[in-house]
Parts: structure tokens; sequence; C-alpha cells
């Protein structure tokens, strides 16, 4: 069984932008998203991958992914998408402990939000946070892309709201 754990933080400064390497470049959709499940596809660079995830919030979700054909996912994403296409570029920085950060810029839609995630083994594994993380998100379902793809960031008051709520 596919298990991820997972925390997510906003970014409150570019600092970690000092020590990242080339960013890969990813667009991604949603094919149904329900109250169970979101199912993506992705592609990152030249790979690109089908994902099922539980929808339930929190740190530690079910998670399948299977390779598949570029062009397949180009053409999903073109025939199949529910809500925007998501752009962002995702940057990796390792960190000594042996995890790593996972940095996403979102362009489009969600120009301006900046993500940091880092996947853990356990619920209870103690990392340390850099001074440019921000709040954490982790069970805040408005940061999950599924979300991002339907209510995109720039739709959003100062608040958090929608501007249509």
């Amino acid at each position: 069984m596919g298990v991820e754990i997972e925390r997510k933080y906003l970014v409150q400064s570019m600092e970690w932008m000092k020590r990242a390497g080339k960013g890969t470049r990813m667009v991604q959709g949603y094919l149904a998203t329900t109250d169970k499940t979101a199912i993506r596809v992705r592609i990152a660079g030249s790979q690109a991958r089908l994902t099922l995830k539980s929808a339930k919030s929190g740190i530690r979700r079910l998670e399948f992914e299977y390779s598949l054909p570029v062009a397949d996912a180009e053409q999903m994403l073109a025939e199949f998408c529910q809500g925007q296409v998501i752009h962002k570029t995702r940057y990796r920085l390792p960190v000594d402990d042996g995890y790593a950060w996972e940095i996403d810029v979102f362009h489009g839609a969600n120009e301006g939000l900046v993500l940091a995630e880092i996947e853990l083994e356990s619920e209870d594994v103690h990392f340390s946070l850099p001074d440019w993380l921000g709040q954490e998100v982790s069970g805040d379902k408005r940061y999950y892309n599924a979300y991002l793809s339907q209510t995109p960031f720039k739709s959003w008051t100062e608040s958090g709201k929608t501007l249509s709520d």
C-alpha cells in the first residue's frame, strides 16, 4: 500500500533560492476529485505520472503512482481535466537529517503562491524548520493542488476566502 506522510508550509521569504539548483517545470491536472480521492496527471520535465490520492486531510494519505507516456498525459490533460491545469516549478533542497524540502513556485492562476513540503517516514519524525518557512498548512485543503485547480490562488481575498464566497 502506498502511503504519503507530508508536512506543508507557506514560504515567507525567498532565502532558500540561494541554495536552490535548477527547478523542474511541472504541469498537472485533475481527472476526478471526490470526497474520497483525487486522480491527477502530472508531467514533470520529461516524465509523466498518474496519481491516485486519498482526499482526507492531514499529513498521512494513501497515494498510488504509475508511469505514463508523456503523449498520453498531454492528451489526458487536454481532454479530461476538471478545473484549471496547474503550472509550477519545483525545487528540491536536501537537508542534513536525510530529508529534502520540495518548494513549489506556482505560475499562472496560482502566481504568488509558494509552498514547501517535506515527505517523512512517520508522523512523529522531528526535523528542523528553516527560517524561510511560514505557517504550516498541512491540514488546510485550500493548499491542496486539487483545490487550487478549482479555486486558484489569485481568486482568493486577503482573508483567505474566495471572491465568490
